[in-house]
């Protein structure tokens, strides 16, 4: 008959365009399936502008992709499965793979009148909320001391000038949908080191003499056409 009904694709059930959302490390699997078709149909997948190898068996009224398994890289990527002789006809998955935040431990040593930031890492999607804490309890952020600044992937609180009273142990609790993860780190505020001028003249000159012996051993003759180059630079 002329009347043929118009073939139509799903996609795990969809018929319309929809987003996936999975958690990283999980397998995936799309199914996609020609609906009203009276005879034998190709299909074929895609992801993003790419084109999927599939195995004979694996592409005619219904076809079958894993992502095994899905990871960050996933995320926001579009699959989309294709009628071959109109490719009009077709159904797009975009991936939303959400991943679980990491985060560890580190201990931060530094000396009094220093400016500290501390950063917590942590990608999570969707995106989580910080919340920060000096010895368990909720940090006061008091103006011009503390600044706390935030993206999707860092969070991070500045101190500026520290004091000895800033020693202790600072935690970063982000909190997303996923659950919560936590860093900690502990800040040791040392006191201010003075540095002589006198030490610090003998430490460069202990240095150049070292350099200038392990260079002597190493290749006499230009070592000595250098230094007497500069010698000499230094007299005109």
């Amino acid at each position: 008959s002329n009347h043929e009904v118009s073939v139509e694709l799903s996609v795990n059930n969809h018929a319309a365009d929809f987003t996936l959302s999975t958690s990283s490390g999980t397998p995936i699997s799309l199914s996609c399936l020609v609906q009203n078709s009276s005879k034998a149909e190709e299909l074929l997948w895609y992801r993003g502008d790419g084109q999927v190898d599939l195995k004979d068996g694996n592409k005619v009224n219904i076809s079958n992709i894993c992502i095994s398994p899905a990871t960050e890289t996933d995320n926001g990527v579009t699959f989309t499965c294709k009628l071959r002789r109109d490719q009009s006809v077709k159904v797009s998955v975009i991936l939303d793979v959400q991943c679980e935040s990491l985060l560890w431990i580190s201990v931060w040593n530094t000396e009094e009148d220093k400016d500290v930031t501390l950063t917590c890492n942590a990608k999570s999607n969707p995106q989580g909320q910080a919340t920060w804490y000096k010895n368990n309890t909720i940090l006061t952020l008091q103006q011009n001391r503390y600044q706390v600044y935030q993206t999707s992937e860092v969070f991070q609180l500045s101190i500026t000038k520290v004091v000895k009273s800033d020693n202790g142990t600072y935690t970063c609790e982000v909190k997303s949908s996923l659950g919560t993860g936590r860093k900690n780190f502990h800040l040791i505020v040392e006191d201010k080191k003075t540095v002589f001028p006198l030490e610090a003249v003998i430490a460069a000159v202990v240095v150049v003499t070292l350099t200038v012996l392990f260079g002597i051993v190493a290749r006499k003759d230009k070592i000595f056409k250098v230094w007497i180059d500069l010698v000499s630079e230094g007299k005109k």
